[in-house]
């Protein structure tokens, strides 16, 4: 899906239903700023927004995820391509999960080498020194890798309003985790919590 599209239909359908952002943000009880986001290409509603956004501009979902109107003789061909971007998407989300779980793992095996290297052969100083700081660097570098590609893997849902959102780098970064959920504040609703990790919409 196209985002800037999806995003430039958004506001002309708005402004054809004489909508302010802020008179749309508050029918479907969200920020003018998650409206806005969405208008500048920058997001997409969650699912369950979809279907009363749609109902308040007059638009079909597969209008929506068009980003265009869709004319009634290719609207089976348009639903069929939504449906098929949607499959590609959940399958780049999940080939990025599991390189991240790659990336991770090899990160631990290449650290753990490097600092038994200079652990327990017998080494110059300086040789040792090296090989700890190829060890953090490697680190820094595996672990950057993995997040990078975690954080475009899927989702975060929100428990409180149901948002589905991509957090910042800097939000993921700085908030505290479990295996499936990231302590993350929705853009949505506003509310810090701890997120459920979602791969597929």
């Amino acid at each position: 899906m196209d985002q800037s599209k999806t995003g430039k239909f958004i506001a002309q359908a708005r402004r054809a239903q004489n909508l302010t952002q802020r008179q749309l943000a508050d029918q479907l009880a969200i920020s003018d700023k998650t409206v806005s986001k969405w208008e500048c290409g920058k997001g997409l509603p969650e699912v369950s927004l979809m279907l009363p956004l749609c109902e308040i501009l007059q638009i079909t979902v597969n209008d929506l995820l068009s980003g265009e109107k869709v004319a009634e003789g290719e609207y089976q061909k348009k639903a069929e391509e939504n449906m098929m971007d949607l499959i590609r998407e959940n399958a780049e989300n999940k080939e990025r999960m599991t390189l991240s779980i790659i990336c991770g793992v090899i990160t631990v095996i290449a650290v753990c080498a490097l600092v038994m290297l200079a652990s327990y052969l017998e080494l110059p100083v300086a040789v040792r020194i090296l090989l700890l700081v190829c060890a953090v660097l490697t680190a820094i570098a595996g672990i950057g890798a993995a997040a990078r590609l975690e954080v475009k893997a899927g989702h975060y849902e929100c428990p409180h309003c149901g948002a589905l959102f991509v957090p910042t780098m800097m939000d993921y970064v700085k908030g505290y985790h479990t295996l499936t959920r990231r302590r993350l504040t929705c853009p949505t609703c506003g509310k810090t919590s701890m997120c459920r990790h979602r791969i597929t919409r």
